[in-house]
């Protein structure tokens, strides 16, 4: 019983003493006392009822089996195998998670697990958030369906955290509760997918004290990666898409052609936040020998919040106009950069501008407040926004330079799939956006997890340990490299993507879309097709 209900029922019962006192008083016992208090502890009990309804079943702190309102803001946060939908426009996607789990019960799955938020009132971010869980759907559906009926068959959990992780522990130590379990098996979280300081406590919660192997997705962040100068800061991690300071060296290689006097970089100082952090260290490094200092700024703590930054960039624009900067690295978020086309949009200086901006750019090509903003690039003498994207769908068409077979094939495979369940068919998840690369790079982190498990099951019976599929990922390169949506996934010693091919992008404010230029390498070149990261002493 509850300290809300048992408290209410104590209330309730004094009130029925109080009662029987005054009818008492009132009259002798006999006949007419009797019926005057059957009637009026009717009526107290009818009250009672409602208030135990009202106070207690209307408002139940559980938001269902394993989920539990949590805060200010009584956001379901926990974890479910898709019974629990946590936000409406995931219905559709939770119910396929919960037939595909339902599908392989019985047949002693391996457990793996998606953890990112699941619920945000930023529309763009919720949209992500759905294309996270259907790429890891996606994945699910081929390891279980799309594989020769390899084992062990894959049951997957939703882990929502809260809106920035807030509530990581409690959600983290019921996914520990599941590897624990011999019912469960869970082998893997997959999905990870912000680079914020609670993010690297729940990382580091689960590597190195629980021993939980991890494969995130759009995590970007320097400082979420195994180096040589950090071989265990995070036991048991392996990444599927390359850090800031890759994506800086592809869009180098890429090469603007712009003079270093004629760049500046824009950047959010805001503390813990490593994606700003590592943007600012790796743009920093492209300018240096740029005239002009950095123009800052500070984002609110809620990225995600509009705050007052308009109002800086306006003032600051006229500065830029005035420097003999053409290029500009943007070292911020979605919604800052966003805010910043629009004042750049007004300038009344007649130049030309490419901003140059990391991956979470993509996010403004499913940004509603965006939808009406196109036009700032189209100001005047125009801007280029370009940044290095985490995937695209065609930088694996046939007649695109650096592709492989595979690559090719892996990505058919999956653009087949996303079809297979698109709205119209027999069993829809929703609409599938491919551009903005959140489903494709999460269903990569779910079949790279799926194939370091299996990797270490082969030929055996029973279900390997949790630092088992930890090792599985040193084998995941040459012959046994993961090709994915996103590209051909090579993992060096440290669990990173080796040279993984990145696509830069650039805006079209015509086609209102991201648009692919070409693909570029961290090393400057493609990889071998066996892929194996080479033996560089000090760096991966």
């Amino acid at each position: 019983m509850t300290p809300l209900l048992a408290g209410t029922l104590y209330r309730l019962r004094q009130a029925l003493r109080a009662l029987a006192a005054f009818c008492r008083r009132l009259l002798p016992e006999g006949r007419l006392y009797r019926r005057l208090l059957a009637v009026v502890t009717v009526v107290v009990v009818g009250v009672g009822a409602y208030v135990v309804y009202a106070s207690v079943i209307r408002h139940d702190p559980s938001c269902g089996a394993g989920v539990e309102e949590r805060g200010p803001k009584k956001e379901c946060t926990g974890v479910t195998d898709g019974t629990v939908v946590f936000a409406p426009p995931l219905k559709q996607v939770s119910e396929r998670i919960k037939a595909e789990n339902d599908a392989v019960a019985g047949k002693t799955p391996v457990t793996i697990a998606l953890m990112v938020p699941m619920i945000s009132s930023n529309p763009a971010e919720q949209r992500e958030l759905v294309e996270q869980v259907q790429g890891a759907y996606l994945a699910q559906y081929r390891a279980n369906h799309r594989s020769n009926n390899q084992r062990p068959p894959v049951r997957l959990l939703l882990a929502n955290p809260g809106h920035n992780y807030e509530f990581w522990r409690p959600v983290a130590d019921r996914l520990v509760a599941a590897a624990a379990s011999e019912t469960e098996n869970l082998r893997a979280v997959t999905g990870i997918n912000i680079s914020l300081d609670a993010t690297s406590a729940a990382l580091s919660y689960l590597t190195n004290t629980k021993g939980i192997p991890v494969v995130p997705g759009p995590l970007t962040g320097n400082d979420f990666a195994n180096t040589a100068e950090r071989p265990h800061a995070y036991r048991g991690l392996a990444r599927v898409v390359p850090t800031n300071t890759d994506q800086a060296a592809a869009l180098e290689s890429y090469s603007t052609g712009a003079k270093k006097d004629e760049t500046m970089v824009v950047e959010d100082i805001r503390e813990g936040d490593n994606y700003l952090a590592t943007l600012r260290q790796a743009f920093e490094r492209l300018a240096r020998g740029a005239k002009n200092a950095p123009e800052t700024f500070r984002s609110p703590q809620d990225f995600n919040d509009e705050g007052n930054l308009s109002n800086d960039f306006h003032q600051m624009v006229p500065d830029i106009c005035a420097s003999d900067a053409t290029t500009v690295y943007f070292a911020g978020r979605p919604v800052q950069l966003r805010q910043f086309l629009v004042e750049l949009g007004k300038r009344t200086c007649d130049k030309h501008y490419t901003v140059v901006s990391g991956s979470h750019a993509a996010t403004l090509t499913v940004d509603a407040e965006f939808a009406d903003e196109w036009s700032s690039l189209t100001r005047g003498a125009g801007i280029t926004v370009r940044y290095a994207g985490l995937a695209h769908p065609d930088a694996w068409s046939e007649g695109s330079p650096g592709t492989t077979r595979e690559a090719r094939e892996a990505f058919k495979e999956f653009s087949d799939l996303a079809a297979e369940f698109a709205p119209g068919s027999s069993h829809p998840i929703g609409p599938v956006s491919l551009t903005d690369s959140r489903t494709m790079v999460t269903y990569d982190s779910v079949i790279t997890a799926v194939a370091g498990i299996r990797n270490t099951t082969v030929g055996a019976i029973r279900m390997p340990t949790l630092a088992e599929v930890a090792g599985g990922w040193l084998r995941l390169h040459g012959t046994h490299t993961v090709h994915g949506a996103s590209g051909s996934i090579c993992l060096d010693r440290y669990g990173n993507p080796y040279n993984k091919a990145i696509p830069i992008v650039h805006l079209d404010p015509v086609a209102k879309k991201a648009v692919f230029d070409r693909l570029a390498w961290p090393q400057g070149r493609p990889s071998p097709a066996n892929c194996t990261a080479p033996n560089k002493p000090g760096g991966n």
